[in-house]
């Protein structure tokens, strides 16, 4: 019995363990920047994957609750403090309090109306953050911080050596979180509001009340991944709530793999190394990443995970069985 629940918690872990675990093999290789910024922006895609995948909401809004946890970091590090961790925990507390206020009147929204909604805070913000609250946040100027910045004791996250540790610690347990919640009955009542909302009210559960969680832990996420990004530049600027680059989660997301566990991440891979590589030698790499994304579409809506996933699955399972096969082989000898 003991053996089967060790068992059973191994089956649970081990995929994130490997998942992580060449994601910090490929540090070796890849440059300590573009290690950086790959986990972030998961993170930050990990929101909009959930909220399209699970809940069905499309969001070109992401970059309104990014700029939230991103100026709340800001601001306390800029005007307040010098702690990394408290910024964070204050641009996360932010995400929770905007997410929260703004998700009471957003969820009661579907479609194209949700979608439109949330590209319009994002405008917003835009124009507070540049023009109307200018004084406070520098405008496009920005709040610079970086010499602000303590050391902290254990993982100094000033530094960006430890700072990759930290983010990699800090998205391990974002993902155990989502997997937990895609194993759990709140995670099939999210997706009974996307598939069956009509049947899901007939069992007596709120539509309303699970929507507005699913949003509000969605873009907590988002809000955490921009106060990673405060502390990681040391600066922030109304560029990081650019409407014109609200349809980047989307199209990482849908990249990755729909609704997926992994997809932001192997998303996120593809995205920022056609960013910084293919953009060395085409000017407009965005064209690049739209013939993908057709090809994507085109092939199945599956996604680069969403496609490797099941041959992963049967390559494993095989070499399960062939195992399996050698230990019984060896105990009848």
């Amino acid at each position: 019995m003991k053996r089967a629940t060790a068992m059973n918690v191994l089956r649970w872990w081990w995929g994130l363990l490997l998942a992580f675990a060449l994601l910090a093999l490929l540090r070796i290789f890849l440059p300590l920047p573009f290690a950086n910024e790959i986990i972030i922006f998961s993170i930050y895609t990990m929101g909009c994957n959930f909220l399209l995948g699970r809940v069905g909401y499309i969001s070109f809004g992401q970059p309104a609750y990014l700029a939230v946890g991103a100026y709340a970091t800001a601001f306390y590090l800029f005007y307040f403090g010098t702690n990394p961790y408290i910024g964070i925990l204050i641009g996360i507390v932010a995400g929770i309090v905007v997410s929260l206020a703004i998700g009471l009147f957003f969820v009661r929204l579907r479609g194209d109306y949700f979608a439109l909604v949330n590209l319009a805070l994002a405008v917003i913000i835009y124009y507070l953050m540049q023009k109307v609250l200018a004084d406070i946040t520098h405008g496009d100027n920005g709040l610079w911080f970086l010499t602000n910045l303590a050391s902290t004791p254990v993982l100094d996250i000033s530094r960006p050596d430890q700072f990759f540790i930290f983010a990699l610690l800090v998205a391990f347990a974002i993902w155990a979180f989502y997997k937990y919640i895609d194993d759990s009955i709140f995670g099939a009542c999210c997706l009974a509001t996307k598939l069956n909302e009509d049947k899901l009210r007939f069992l007596g559960y709120s539509s309303f009340k699970i929507r507005l969680v699913a949003f509000v832990i969605a873009n907590t996420t988002t809000a955490l991944a921009g106060a990673m990004y405060a502390v990681y530049l040391g600066f922030v600027s109304p560029e990081i709530t650019s409407p014109s680059r609200a349809a980047d989660p989307v199209v990482v997301t849908i990249l990755g793999g729909l609704g997926t566990l992994y997809g932001p991440i192997v998303g996120s891979i593809a995205f920022t190394g056609m960013k910084d590589l293919v953009s060395k030698v085409i000017g407009n790499w965005e064209l690049i990443i739209g013939f993908l994304l057709v090809f994507v579409m085109l092939a199945g809506e599956k996604g680069i995970w969403g496609t490797l996933e099941p041959f992963l699955k049967k390559m494993f399972a095989r070499a399960s069985v062939a195992a399996g096969t050698g230990d019984g082989g060896a105990k009848s000898r």
